[in-house]
């Protein structure tokens, strides 16, 4: 099939003649990668009677670009970009200049660097160069990817996912798939989450009180923009979710940082002055430290004598194997205060982006009115098919084999980890999906995961985690989610084998 004729245009009044003008077009397309190696032009017909000239002058263009190794001809087949046709940094010909036409001026290449934008004075948000965790993308040619968050294809039942997607896709369900819901939520995935999810943590909570977001981040970002702004106060765990401080940054709020230790965040390091405190109590990200009983009765003391409100975040309580997950702060008495998010990333899949906001109807009103402002709700299909996959069952049964599963992981792992001597720091008592750990001070575990990959092995550095200046750079997190049990101990020793002096 050849590039259609209607994606080429000669700039009004421009330099040289017709065939001149054409060749040129044509070379800087090649030159730009718009036209690609191997791509058919238009037929000479098609592109003289577009541009409106005689044949024998797009015939006479081809064959300069002919000549200049820019084409090549296919007989009783028409005119090819050449399969080793000049790069960028070759001019087609010197013998007249090269001029962009008005449709790439106004349709600039994507690989055309704009120069004549000061893109310094236009860019008013900053929103990159923070740091992240790295996410491979090509995650699964390691062999032994530590990797957090990503999902085993093995333990996913693929095929009740597809037959509720199927059922979604049908008649009956015809008006939640095309349907313009405004700022409604599928009502079958809310009742899940009101009358099983939630219960399991302790909450009784009406469906006006649930807000479906695009995953815990959405959740968090809705949240705060909803509760902070310059002039407000936020208290954050240090490590923390990176995402976290890039959602507080966009506030104008002012941070303090929260030191994490075995228990959490201790509420008693709170600062006298703040508006928001965010947490993640049942796993603490990325420790996974659990916050005992007692510091959350104190949390709360905590948050009501200085007049703040909580954000619980419990991104993955349902990753409780070792023993039964505490109740949520929200379920204590004086959980009134407590805006809580939950995911099903960790538990499904993250691709699936689906979360839900918790809180008094006060603030679901205002979230649900900004959510519909940015971008109305959550796709209906995807709240349909979860609604279906968790209401009949899946769900539950995938929880139970992610436990079995996670549990001989987890064993393998604590069991890998004394072998070779390697230091565990964030036990996750509950049970959770990875291990915090620490290197020799002496490491810099971003240099060491680098030299991992060449060794296969794939591990996440904790610097991003930290928001000090001063942060330590010898702390790494591993993940056991993603990496079945019989592979774990041979990783462990090629990470220990590159900590060795």
């Amino acid at each position: 099939m050849a590039v259609s004729e209607d994606s080429f245009w000669l700039a009004p009044g421009g330099e040289g003649t017709l065939q001149r003008r054409i060749q040129q077009m044509i070379a800087e397309s090649i030159l730009t990668g718009r036209l690609r190696p191997a791509e058919r032009l238009p037929s000479t017909r098609k592109l003289a009677q577009h541009l409106g000239v005689s044949r024998i002058t797009v015939t006479l263009a081809y064959t300069e670009l002919l000549a200049d190794e820019y084409l090549v001809a296919r007989q009783r087949s028409g005119y090819y970009v050449a399969e080793m046709a000049p790069g960028a940094a070759r001019l087609p010909s010197p013998r007249a200049p090269l001029h962009p036409t008005a449709h790439q001026r106004s349709h600039p290449e994507p690989n055309r660097p704009a120069a004549l934008i000061d893109w310094d004075r236009h860019l008013i948000g900053r929103f990159s160069g923070t740091p992240r965790v790295e996410k491979t993308p090509d995650w699964r040619r390691f062999r032994y990817p530590f990797v957090f968050g990503q999902v085993d294809a093995t333990l996913f039942d693929r095929q009740s996912w597809r037959l509720c997607m199927l059922q979604a896709l049908g008649q009956k369900d015809f008006a939640a798939l095309t349907d313009d819901q405004e700022d409604r939520d599928d009502p079958l995935l809310v009742e899940f989450i009101t009358r099983h999810t939630l219960p399991r943590r302790g909450i009784l909570a009406r469906p006006e009180q649930v807000l479906v977001t695009l995953g815990a981040q959405n959740a968090l970002w809705l949240a705060a923009r909803v509760l902070l702004g310059p002039g407000r106060h936020a208290a954050i765990e240090d490590p923390c979710y990176p995402g976290l401080r890039d959602v507080l940054a966009q506030t104008g709020c002012k941070v303090s940082l929260v030191d994490v230790g075995p228990e959490g965040l201790a509420p008693e390091a709170l600062p006298d002055q703040v508006d928001v405190i965010f947490t993640t109590p049942s796993h603490q990200a990325p420790t996974g430290a659990t916050m005992p009983a007692d510091a959350r009765a104190r949390l709360l003391a905590s948050a009501e004598a200085r007049g703040a409100l909580i954000v619980e975040d419990d991104y993955e309580f349902e990753m409780a194997f070792l023993r039964p997950a505490l109740a949520a702060v929200k379920s204590l008495p004086g959980g009134e205060r407590v805006i809580y998010a939950g995911s099903f990333s960790k538990s499904l899949f993250p691709s699936l982006r689906l979360g839900y906001l918790v809180g008094p109807e006060p603030f679901i009103q205002e979230a649900r009115a900004l959510r519909a402002s940015i971008l109305r709700h959550p796709p209906g299909l995807m709240q349909r098919t979860a609604g279906y996959f968790l209401s009949r069952g899946h769900f539950d049964a995938r929880i139970r084999r992610l436990g079995r599963v996670y549990g001989a992981r987890h064993t393998a792992m604590r069991t890998a980890i004394a072998q070779h001597g390697l230091t565990i720091v964030g036990p996750g008592p509950t049970g959770g999906s990875s291990l915090w750990m620490r290197a020799p001070e002496a490491v810099d575990t971003a240099d060491l995961a680098h030299r991992l990959r060449a060794d296969d092995v794939l591990i996440e550095p904790g610097l991003p985690f930290f928001a000090r200046a001063d942060a330590p750079r010898n702390f790494y997190r591993l993940a056991y989610s993603s990496i079945p049990a019989e592979r774990i101990d041979d990783g462990i020793a090629r990470i220990a084998q590159h900590l060795r002096p």
